[in-house]
């Protein structure tokens, strides 16, 4: 069995809000974060909204010199990592820094130094790139610079697993603190590739939306006129301990983590498994782990991301699991508020899910106003609802058939 996991701080980057308590608010009240992009020109594109973080300024957090060496989707991380310390009430003064861990989660990581360094190589040849290109593109230098800038030694290690990366990461560094490998994890995604070549490879794909009339509508998960996803950026950290650790220092404790569950589709590059089958498996899974019933889950915080297929076979898979209980089982989706934010969306949903158990509300799918018939079970419509929730799940499932669920718990002592 191992040391219980619990979770005692969120810093969350996110388009709506920076800081755990704008987000969450913001998700109550329903509010989108899309906009028009204002990153670069879209006059050539066929989408030209995204969820972009504003009012980040990472020198509020991080040394502006320190700053300049990392690419977006790592002060994203440094970022959110620091705000979750600060939400946990974590004095690092007072800690054994070889017991906490960092496990982060990205999809892509540097895109944006990446295209920026390939400008300068092209128009001023290979001397002008920078010597720090390298350190800012790879995927582990969010969790690598986390660890610089707050000196913690413990297990450090990076998922790539696309829009599973989140959830991977989270489940990773449980599973760390389980064995007893570490007191503390931070842990969660980041990405930053709101950028012309990213979205153009997305809109090549017909993955995203074209809904640039109406931003705010884009996202509409489960909806029968749902055309895509919305690309969006930012980041999340959660703080696990072990039980013991946190008991001892007597910290505020939103949720404790149970249940962690990943399988393979193995059926293809980006389309689900037929019936949403590798996702039923993995919700199976973490199920399992956990050592609960289908029938003690009392919230699912959806993959959702208001693409045709993806919304359709993760509602098979939930029926296919769930059974008749799935009618009565309350679904939503934060993407519809916030977008999809790839590697980092499984962390800042997990954040989502265990707000929703400590303070009993669940957070809407907006945007639904057309019922599909093949998605017809309770997906929370526009308005949130009040609801004590004991046991909840959250789902992310990535390109290359990634899929990764979480199960979470109210800790009453």
């Amino acid at each position: 069995m191992g040391n219980r996991v619990v979770i005692t701080g969120m810093g969350v980057i996110s388009p709506v809000g920076i800081g755990k308590d704008k987000y969450w608010e913001a998700l109550v009240e329903g509010r989108n974060g899309v906009s028009s992009i204002t990153r670069f020109d879209t006059s050539d594109y066929p989408t030209k909204i995204a969820g972009e973080v504003k009012d980040f300024d990472p020198t509020d957090y991080i040394d502006r010199k320190e700053a300049k060496r990392m690419d977006r989707f790592t002060q994203f991380a440094v970022a959110a990592g620091m705000l979750a310390l600060e939400d946990a009430g974590l004095d690092l003064e007072k800690e054994n820094r070889d017991n906490i861990g960092v496990v982060m989660g990205t999809g892509i990581g540097g895109t944006d130094t990446f295209e920026g360094q390939y400008r300068t190589l092209m128009e001023r040849g290979p001397n002008r790139v920078s010597p720090f290109f390298v350190p800012m593109l790879i995927c582990n230098m969010a969790a690598g610079q986390m660890s610089i800038q707050l000196g913690l030694r413990g297990p450090n290690t990076t998922i790539v697993t696309a829009c599973a990366s989140g959830t991977n990461a989270i489940g990773e560094a449980f599973k760390i603190l389980q064995r007893g490998d570490a007191e503390i994890a931070l842990t969660g995604g980041t990405e930053a590739a709101v950028t012309p070549m990213s979205m153009a490879g997305f809109c090549s794909m017909r993955a995203v939306t074209t809904n640039n009339d109406e931003p705010g509508k884009a996202s509409r998960p489960f909806d029968a006129d749902r055309d895509g996803f919305v690309l969006s950026e930012g980041a999340g950290v959660i703080i696990l301990e072990t039980l013991n650790h946190a008991v001892k220092r007597d910290a505020k404790i939103y949720a404790e983590l149970v249940g962690y569950g990943c399988t393979a589709d193995a059926h293809h590059i980006t389309a689900p498994a037929p019936e949403g089958e590798g996702a039923k498996k993995t919700m199976e899974r973490a199920i399992k782990d956990a050592g609960i019933t289908p029938q003690e889950v009392e919230y699912i915080n959806a993959h959702g991301t208001s693409t045709p297929l993806n919304d359709q076979f993760e509602t098979m898979a939930i029926k296919n699991l769930f059974g008749e209980y799935a009618y009565s089982l309350p679904i939503s989706s934060t993407k519809s508020m916030i977008g999809h934010l790839l590697g980092a969306a499984g962390a800042v949903e997990a954040a989502a899910a265990a707000l929703t158990i400590h303070e009993g509300i669940i957070t809407p799918t907006i945007n639904y106003t057309t019922p599909d018939p093949q998605c017809d079970l309770d997906y929370v419509p526009n308005i949130s609802r009040e609801k004590s929730v004991n046991i909840a799940m959250s789902n992310s499932f990535g390109f290359g058939g990634h899929n990764a669920a979480l199960v979470l718990r109210r800790y009453d002592g």
